[in-house]
């Protein structure tokens, strides 16, 4: 873990308050954030005196300082409230004191209060678009004008990771990565909108394509994104024979056979694939009645230039000669986007084609909204994204989502929920050390001070009605915390219990979307803010369509669920395998060691009313812990079209207290 050390208070020469202010909850492994005011002055410094590699100041989407140990520095920020300090070294190097220099000439030119820049690259070559975009970003982020657009003429444009932005900082329930390289960073951005008039990115190689950070009113249109080469391949059966299983694939996949053992190379970083996912022609997951992943050998011979036999007989898992097989591994380096500090996003008619991880990942961020767009299959694929499409960490305001498509997606098209920290020790009343307790969700701020702090029972999952306050909060390392509480813990909470924050809540609004040809869930909500699910579609998602979760113990992805409606939507033959939480169409699943234990339901006031099932025969509800569930008013019809579940059993029930259920 880096540190890249405290920054002293900077004090301009009219001594006013314009400071640099060190954010240590914010450092990644080899960057430091640093908030500046908007000093309208020079600032002179040093790089750190010991230490190893390149140093770095980035200022938005540049690079406006590079040098070695010791060397001195005299650089003119733009308008952005933040800094980022980079190290090549992982040792720790404390940054020199930053000082005022001379006065920043202010430009003699009218302020126009709307700024319009234009890329002007030409579209359809190979040329890196990454520098020049950002060159623009730049510029807007400098300009004093209150509104700014960059338009690019539609076309393709290509992004490269040796002209990307190297940055780095923690992205929740993905692979923690030392750096990212960036395509393309609105970062310190307030107040812009991107037009792409749609217009397809393509990023080659692995790299992080969009991240959106310390960013305010930030509006991406009419944007196509995807890689040059898919995450995942793609195998259509065309013979099982003699126990072996060959594979055709399209020349878009890349792939290589080294040593009878076959490679994914989509990254330029060979993987050997563990398991496949089955689909039909038409896009619809291969309904298995378990889980989706089919273990699936690496080893394997090449028996024509797009043809590769593998030692597996795909007969055995039900499988035949036309099935399409998705070749995975479980790996997630980087989103297709990231949210992160984020406020007031607006993503219009933006498409993610494929991704190295999620699609979108927001964290930290308040205030996001969706309209049209989603996730998408390019020509001639059936899967898209390599996990969920849209996936929410401690966000907060609303969370709105209108009339996307959301298609052959690995995992959800949407959840959203917070991420508690366990009690690993109480140091005394009023100090703990919490701890991040799944290795994809470290190192971003959960908590700092004068936030409000929700008290979880670990094995009841009860949340304690005395809330907390955070007094200070100190990083230890990427995985642990020192947390000061402004009042004395509540009796009966110590080590093995959790705490979440409980001003980062968002509400929810997902409506009039498509969710079709997805494993695992439809759609996942952990949050007790207002959730309104309305006029949505949800087709042949191979596990549950909507699932209420939140634990404290495994997953440590918390915010019981207050108030959720589900309404007019249309739901078609969900739930032909099983996965984790995944027991009926409405699946309402917490993880509660000790529900017998519990004083009150983790969930409550739930609400079903409208919808349209056409389903198979397997649980509509399964509800471990809810309180007030309604289910009325609701149109059920039954076929015979895939084995059922539970016996075909409407609703079961654990646990529960109120709850009222129309007779079919």
């Amino acid at each position: 873990m880096l540190s890249l050390g405290l920054l002293s208070s900077i004090t301009t020469a009219e001594n006013s308050s314009e400071a640099a202010t060190s954010l240590p909850l914010r450092d990644g492994r080899r960057m430091q954030v640093i908030q500046i005011n908007a000093t309208q002055h020079e600032l002179v410094g040093n790089a750190p005196a010991s230490g190893k590699g390149t140093y770095r100041i980035l200022d938005c989407s540049k690079v406006i300082w590079e040098g070695r140990a010791g060397e001195n520095f005299n650089i003119t920020p733009s308008r952005a409230d933040y800094l980022y300090l980079m190290s090549d070294s992982t040792s720790s190097a404390p940054w020199q004191e930053l000082r005022p220099g001379n006065k920043i000439k202010q430009d003699a030119k009218p302020v126009v209060k709307h700024l319009i820049l234009t890329f002007k690259q030409q579209s359809g070559t190979q040329q890196d678009a990454g520098p020049q975009l950002r060159e623009l970003l730049y510029a807007a982020a400098s300009s004093p004008s209150k509104y700014k657009t960059i338009r690019l003429p539609k076309g393709e444009y290509h992004f490269y990771p040796e002209g990307a932005l190297e940055m780095s900082y923690y992205i929740s329930n993905h692979d923690q990565q030392d750096t990212q390289k960036v395509g393309i960073p609105l970062v310190g951005q307030n107040n812009i909108i991107l037009q792409g008039n749609g217009s397809t990115f393509v990023f080659h190689g692995k790299m992080q394509p969009v991240l959106i950070m310390d960013s305010q009113n930030v509006q991406l249109d009419d944007i196509t994104l995807r890689h040059d080469a898919p995450y995942y391949n793609e195998g259509k059966i065309v013979e099982i024979k003699d126990g072996t299983t060959t594979l055709e694939y399209a020349p878009q996949f890349r792939w290589h056979v080294n040593n009878g053992r076959y490679h994914l190379t989509g990254d330029g970083e060979p993987k050997c694939p563990n398991a496949v996912l089955a689909f039909q022609a038409d896009g619809q997951m291969v309904p298995t009645g378990r889980s989706g992943d089919i273990a699936w050998p690496a080893a394997c011979e090449q028996v024509a230039p797009n043809r590769v036999k593998f030692f597996a007989d795909a007969a055995k898992h039900g499988l035949q000669v036309g099935h399409i097989l998705v070749q995975r591994h479980y790996g997630r380096p980087h989103p297709a986007m990231v949210l992160y500090r984020a406020q007031n996003t607006t993503l219009n008619n933006v498409i993610f084609q494929d991704s190295q991880g999620m699609a979108l990942v927001a964290q930290r961020s308040r205030d996001i909204t969706i309209n049209g767009g989603g996730c998408v299959c390019a020509p001639g694929r059936i899967h898209t994204v390599s996990a969920d499409a849209t996936h929410f960490s401690n966000c907060a305001g609303t969370i709105n989502v209108n009339n996307a498509l959301y298609e052959g997606m690995m995992d959800d098209a949407i959840n959203v929920h917070s991420t508690c920290l366990g009690i690993e020790k109480r140091l005394n009343d009023r100090e703990i050390i919490a701890r991040y307790m799944h290795p994809q969700a470290v190192g971003f701020e959960v908590f700092e001070p004068g936030e409000r702090v929700q008290f979880i029972k670990g094995r009841t999952l009860e949340n304690h009605t005395e809330l907390g306050k955070v007094q200070s909060v100190k990083k230890l390392n990427e995985n642990q915390l020192a947390i000061t509480l402004a009042a004395p813990l509540p009796d009966g909470i110590g080590v093995g219990d959790a705490i979440e924050n409980a001003d980062w809540y968002p509400a929810v609004n997902f409506i009039g979307c498509t969710v079709r040809y997805n494993r695992a869930r439809g759609t996942l909500f952990t949050t007790p803010e207002p959730v309104l699910v309305k006029d949505c579609k949800f087709i042949a998602s191979h596990g549950s369509a909507i699932l209420l979760a939140g634990d404290a113990q495994g997953w440590y992805e918390s915010g019981r669920c207050r108030d959720v409606r589900i309404i007019n939507n249309h739901f078609e033959h969900n739930l032909t395998a099983r996965y984790q939480f995944t027991e009926g169409i409405i699946s309402i699943y917490p993880m509660v060691r000790e529900p017998g234990k519990q004083t009150e339901c983790y969930h409550e006031n739930i609400l079903i009313e409208g919808n349209t099932f056409v389903t198979h025969r397997v649980p509509l509800i399964y509800a471990i812990s809810a309180h007030n569930l309604i289910f009325r008013n609701n149109i059920v019809r039954y076929d015979d079209r895939y084995p059922g579940l539970h016996g075909g059993t409407p609703y079961i029930l654990q646990h529960c207290g109120h709850t009222e259920l129309q007779k079919l």
